[in-house]
């Protein structure tokens, strides 16, 4: 796997929107500035992509300047890494436009950079997988660097941080605060902290031995199971998101043939691809019935993932909801009592979040609490 060189001061970063485009919305303005200043404080040097600012209704309806822009961020020298504005829930339709585009391929593997994103960025994190290129799943511009408070979520940005130097040596260990998702994203209440609980339940081991490792990989559940079940784009869920959208249409014919594009680029690991690995989930801000939970692993199950690998570390439910439901539904599904699963560890959409990244060699303690990596 290629790996990308730590940030180091000095280094030019691209802000890009490669699923929804809130980064260009006027609500926005006050928080971008936030992220800006503190990237900045960093000593980096952040530009935004050339559609990046263009505002919802544009990105949505052009994928194809959302690949563009992409395309653009590596075959630019000067930059370094590329942080994701946040996530949305149709990244897949960028896939063709980057996985027919020789110049583009060769740029990931020639010119590699630091990719950061999570939620529905798990395709392009798929995508650079099987371009063999190493990337960063957990935080990203708006959800982190864009933290209303003073400060950045103190967790939150040692993880950051991180990325800084080689995560060689690294342990994770869990948050003893997690954090509720703001409701208020207005001017007022910048400055503002989150409301936050102690938590001392730490990493909950589900089942298994307490030690166990291998590769990581992974994403959203929602992002990996609606890469494999063709008639996601029939969901009522989905539709009435999609109402709101002059293009909305457009968007649903894609998505009953999402499946057809993750298998024609093979953009979803194969079964022998996920042998030896260690599969991180999480669940996003839809917050998913344990009943649609269920059938997301259902469609895992059925590619063979769970009879392959070694181990699973969960990711904390936002806002802690469905946390003891989601817990028999892991344990249903997966049907093997001595497949290690960890559970309420601090990625994802709950709050703070760690950094994972991707192909690194993981080494989960239970016993410890910590993930090592190498």
């Amino acid at each position: 796997m290629i790996k990308p060189r730590p940030l180091r001061k000095g280094d030019k970063v691209a802000v890009i929107c490669l699923s929804n485009g809130i980064l260009g919305n006027i609500g926005c303005v006050q928080q971008v500035d936030i992220g800006v200043r503190r990237l900045n404080e960093y000593g980096l040097d952040i530009c935004f992509t050339k559609h990046a600012l263009r505002g919802t209704d544009f990105i949505l309806a052009h994928p194809e300047a959302r690949a563009a822009d992409l395309k653009e961020a590596f075959l630019d020298d000067s930059v370094s890494g590329i942080i994701t504005d946040i996530g949305g829930f149709e990244t897949f339709r960028t896939i063709p436009y980057l996985m027919e585009d020789e110049e583009f391929m060769s740029a990931v593997r020639e010119h590699p950079k630091m990719f950061l994103g999570f939620s529905d960025t798990t395709n392009n994190h798929f995508m650079f997988h099987r371009l063999g290129l190493q990337t960063f799943y957990g935080q990203s511009f708006i959800c982190d660097l864009c933290e209303q408070a003073n400060e950045m979520l103190p967790y939150s940005k040692t993880q950051f941080e991180s990325l800084f130097e080689p995560y060689n040596g690294r342990i994770i260990k869990p948050s003893d605060v997690w954090y509720e998702e703001r409701t208020d994203f207005s001017p007022s209440a910048i400055g503002t902290d989150r409301v936050s609980h102690a938590d001392d339940t730490g990493y909950e081991l589900l089942q298994g031995a307490p030690q166990f490792s291998g590769e990581l990989l992974g994403g959203c559940i929602e992002s990996m199971g609606e890469m494999l079940i063709a008639d996601i784009g029939s969901n009522p869920e989905v539709n009435k998101i999609l109402s709101g959208f002059p293009f909305g249409s457009a968007i649903l014919e894609d998505l009953k043939h999402q499946n057809d594009i993750i298998r024609k680029y093979n953009i979803f690991p194969s079964a022998e691809e996920w042998e030896g690995k260690i599969l991180f989930a999480e669940t996003s801000e839809e917050q998913p019935s344990p009943e649609r939970l269920k059938q997301f692993l259902e469609a895992l199950k059925s590619e063979g993932v769970f009879a392959k690998i070694n181990g699973i570390i969960v990711g904390k439910p936002q806002n802690n909801k469905y946390y003891e439901e989601y817990k028999a539904v892991w344990r249903e599904v997966v049907d093997n009592e001595k497949l290690p699963i960890l559970y309420n560890v601090n990625f994802g959409h709950g709050t703070p979040r760690a950094i994972l990244p991707y192909g690194a060699e993981a080494f989960v303690d239970a016993e410890k609490q910590e993930i090592l990596l190498k």
